[in-house]
């Protein structure tokens, strides 16, 4: 019974966050600014973990805060929050939800990568399941690279969002040299999602309340956020009148309600089974993006998509194969998630 509440959720929650990516394009389109988005899910995602922290974790927390454990939190909301944030926001519109919801499954192979060079991963060039993860992490950047090239800039854009958006008459090349900056913006904002990872599993192993820590930087990032928005733009603003108080209630109880209630979820699920079982389901929700949008995917971005969940399921294989080979400290092990 267990198993099978694990595998539906998971399935639910993938569903979910397409949902959710497919709504923020949406926004995007109608002219949201995309710091104010990353503010309001921010503030209402710290608010939202703020009660079960207190009411789970007050126990686990240190009677003093060092400066060590002060410059991480400072970091994973900086990297975490703001940079990560503000990448895939604007990675999602100028590209699509369904390859916005692809570039993630990148992270898997990257965080092997990061871990390796930090030394917190073993790299043994004769072992063969080193040698599986740094083939499934080439496989998934190939991949990642034909999923940009090849797909088509016009033809993937969804009708209904293309009427709503703001006329933008620029040439064929302008729009195709956006798409690749798009897929820029996404690769990057994987690159910070496997470092600010990293440091977060390196910080757990330390300070053992993730909803704590969930709040905390959520709540740090949405102060950095503002911070910045006010430095580039001079007023914290929503970017356009379209965006009403019924959308922003949209985004405070997806952004930070049901997404939260997602992430506790998986959470739960690698406290339970591992961080493989949940890194599994990652492709459903490019899948579901990519039915929700709408669009038209065309056969290059769809080898290329093949391409980078073989490379996903390949480290995912030969790290489960490798995990009852490592020592019980190995701070990689919760890397996956």
């Amino acid at each position: 019974m267990e198993a099978a509440v694990m595998v539906g959720g998971l399935l639910v929650a993938q569903c979910i966050l397409a949902g959710y990516v497919v709504f923020v394009h949406h926004v995007l389109a109608l002219g949201a600014n995309p710091l104010a988005i990353i503010l309001i899910a921010a503030v209402a995602s710290s608010l939202f973990f703020l009660p079960f922290a207190l009411a789970l974790e007050r126990k686990k927390w240190p009677s003093k805060i060092s400066r060590t454990l002060l410059a991480q939190l400072l970091l994973i909301a900086l990297g975490g929050t703001t940079l990560f944030q503000e990448l895939m926001l604007l990675g999602i519109k100028k590209t699509t939800p369904a390859i916005a919801s692809a570039m993630p499954n990148l992270s898997p192979g990257l965080i092997f990568v990061v871990a390796a060079c930090f030394r917190l991963e073993k790299f043994d060039k004769a072992c063969k399941y080193t040698r599986a993860k740094i083939l499934g992490t080439l496989v998934c950047l190939v991949g990642a690279m034909a999923m940009s090239f090849l797909q088509s800039p016009i033809s993937s854009s969804s009708p209904q969002l293309t009427a709503i958006s703001e006329p933008e008459p620029a040439a064929a090349d302008g729009t195709y040299y956006d798409w690749i900056l798009g897929c820029s913006y996404l690769l990057l904002a994987v690159v910070v999602l496997s470092l600010y990872t990293v440091l977060q599993a390196a910080t757990l192993a330390s300070f053992p309340a993730p909803l704590t820590m969930c709040s905390v930087t959520s709540m740090m990032g949405a102060v950095f956020t503002a911070i910045l928005q006010l430095t580039v733009e001079g007023k914290i603003d929503v970017g356009s009148p379209r965006i009403d108080l019924a959308i922003i209630s949209v985004i405070v109880l997806m952004g930070g309600g049901v997404v939260g209630g997602c992430v506790v979820f998986q959470t739960w699920c690698i406290g339970k089974r591992g961080p493989l079982l949940v890194s599994i389901f990652g492709p459903v929700q490019t899948v579901c993006s990519a039915l929700l949008f709408g669009q038209i995917v065309s056969f290059g971005s769809l080898a290329g998509m093949a391409l980078m969940f073989c490379g996903l399921y390949v480290v995912l294989w030969a790290k489960s194969n490798e995990e009852g080979r490592l020592d019980g400290g190995d701070v990689e092990k919760p890397l996956l998630s």
